[in-house]
């Protein structure tokens, strides 16, 4: 037989050989939830997941700088919202707060700050609304465009004035890239980079974030706006696209799991650093599912962001990130059979992972 595949599969080492796809701490952009209260409130529908106040962001931050995760993402949970969103841009907004305080604290992390009014309004949408003539019922308001633009363009400025090293739009206006880039450098900040939620879908998967940002919308829905998960495509090229033209350092695709061949489409057509956002729902499946004991959580955690990784992503927004940080460094992925055993009293010896280990999950059904 000329052709053996196996052959290369044969011990860890050769395995590690001829990986093509590599998974590390680096690769990942961990997000936190920060609200007002004093303490951490778990989040129901996201288990292991909390709002932190900005004392316990701090806290998360240094964390996963220690475990080599050099990035989080900020997710704001005002105590005020009203109808445009202004805690969004607020000077003193709890966003605003928590970049001063973690990068005062933990200053060789990257904080990226979410750009949006979602989580600042009061009806839970993405900017302002307006009145559509001639609907009726949830028809009968849309989104205000170029309102909202002028409004993110705010947020962005506020929060680069903050400290915030990445600025993140992910409210799906039509010309945000356009409209931040340019208050951005008129504002004194042309370094900022600009990380655009290029392509985002109205997605069913992002029920547990809406929980946990209390974002859900009171009225109508994001479809006006949101991308349809059945576009295709040729509707993900021209989001890019544009946003690549207006300026945007980064593209991103969200969901992730779901929307693996967007994520393969933009790498194979755009030449920007390309991000995926692995949402809350789908880190609640793989959740519930451990939790039942149907799966194993940390190879199905794992496999899911080498997928990721493999389709093109160069980094990864994941609530899963010190968790997979930790089964990284720790080097609990090596196959069972390859682990040495130990004695019931003594740990297991920590090492950090190299080339030569094993670094996706093994003996899969």
């Amino acid at each position: 037989m000329p052709e053996r595949p196996r052959r290369l599969r044969r011990t860890p080492a050769l395995r590690a050989l001829t990986r093509e796809v590599h998974l590390s701490p680096a690769h990942f952009i961990y997000p936190l939830f920060i609200h007002e209260l004093p303490d951490e409130s778990p989040i129901a529908s996201m288990p292991g997941v909390s709002r932190h106040s900005i004392d316990g962001a701090v806290a998360q931050a240094r964390e996963a700088l220690r475990l080599g995760v050099p990035s989080v993402i900020l997710f704001g949970i005002p105590d005020h919202k009203d109808a445009h969103g202004s805690g969004a841009y607020a000077e003193d907004g709890i966003i605003q707060r928590a970049t001063r305080a973690i990068k005062a604290a933990v200053p060789e992390i990257t904080v990226m700050a979410d750009t949006c009014l979602c989580e600042y309004t009061d009806h839970g949408h993405c900017g302002p609304l307006c009145e559509v003539p001639g609907q009726s019922g949830a028809e009968a308001w849309t989104v205000d465009n170029d309102r909202s633009l002028e409004l993110l363009a705010l947020t962005a400025v506020s929060q680069a004035r903050a400290g915030a090293d990445v600025v993140a739009p992910s409210a799906m206006m039509d010309g945000q890239v356009g409209a931040i880039r340019a208050a951005l450098d008129a504002a004194g900040f042309s370094d900022i980079p600009i990380m655009s939620y290029a392509v985002k879908y109205a997605s069913a998967y992002y029920g547990p974030f809406r929980d946990a940002a209390g974002s859900t919308p009171s009225v109508g829905n994001r479809a006006t706006y949101q991308m349809d998960p059945a576009g295709g495509h040729r509707e993900a090229l021209r989001e890019a696209r544009l946003d690549a033209e207006q300026g945007a350092d980064t593209l991103m695709v969200k969901p992730a799991l779901a929307y693996l061949d967007v994520v393969r489409l933009l790498r194979d057509h755009f030449d920007l650093p390309l991000v995926v956002y692995n949402v809350s729902g789908e880190y609640s499946l793989v959740k519930a599912a451990a939790q039942l004991g149907f799966m194993d959580e940390r190879r199905t955690v794992l496999e899911n962001l080498t997928a990721m990784r493999r389709a093109g992503a160069d980094s990864i927004i994941t609530y899963h990130a010190l968790d997979a940080a930790r089964w990284l460094t720790q080097d609990v992925l090596q196959e069972d059979a390859m682990r040495p055993v130990s004695a019931p009293d003594m740990e297991p010896e920590t090492q950090t992972v190299t080339p030569t280990q094993d670094t996706v999950p093994e003996n899969g059904a």
